[in-house]
């Protein structure tokens, strides 16, 4: 009895993690939204075109970083051959290129939705995002310390 009443727990607490982990990722979109948004001052008709694009980008990013993160978890460079090593290195330089390639045809399709000026813009707002978000990471971080006993 004990030990379901632990695994019930257990899985309890597992969903409950990931499920605060989902409606943090949720947050975070929508402030990435609302931030993009306000800093290319995006008209209404701009963004009926901009964010179709842009949220299909992201999602094929997503899937390419998560296929390179199961690979890297995968990978054993102790119990690695050259021959092994190679295959790895081919791995990881196509990786960069599909990345390369989804920026470029992201600009491609983002020419049709919005000005040149605002994909340019755009680069350098989800770099301000970025460092807000970590700023806003590591200040929780440390009131977490303060607060810890």
């Amino acid at each position: 009895m004990k030990k379901i009443f632990i695994t019930l727990l257990f899985i309890a607490l597992t969903l409950n993690v990931f499920g605060q982990r989902k409606e943090r990722q949720e947050r975070i979109k929508a402030l990435k939204v609302a931030f993009i948004t306000e800093k290319l001052e995006l008209t209404t008709d701009e963004a009926e075109k901009f964010w179709p694009i842009y949220n299909a980008h992201e999602k094929e990013m997503e899937m390419l970083r998560l296929n390179a993160r199961e690979q890297r978890r995968n990978l054993k460079i102790e119990d690695l051959n050259e021959a092994e090593a190679k295959k790895a290195l081919n791995d990881f330089l196509a990786f960069e290129k599909e990345q390369h390639t989804l920026k470029n045809d992201l600009i491609e399709s983002l020419l049709t939705a919005i000005p040149a000026k605002k994909i340019i813009l755009l680069k350098l707002v989800e770099e301000q995002f970025k460092k807000q978000m970590l700023k806003e990471l590591q200040k929780r971080r440390e009131q977490f310390r303060k607060n810890r006993p």
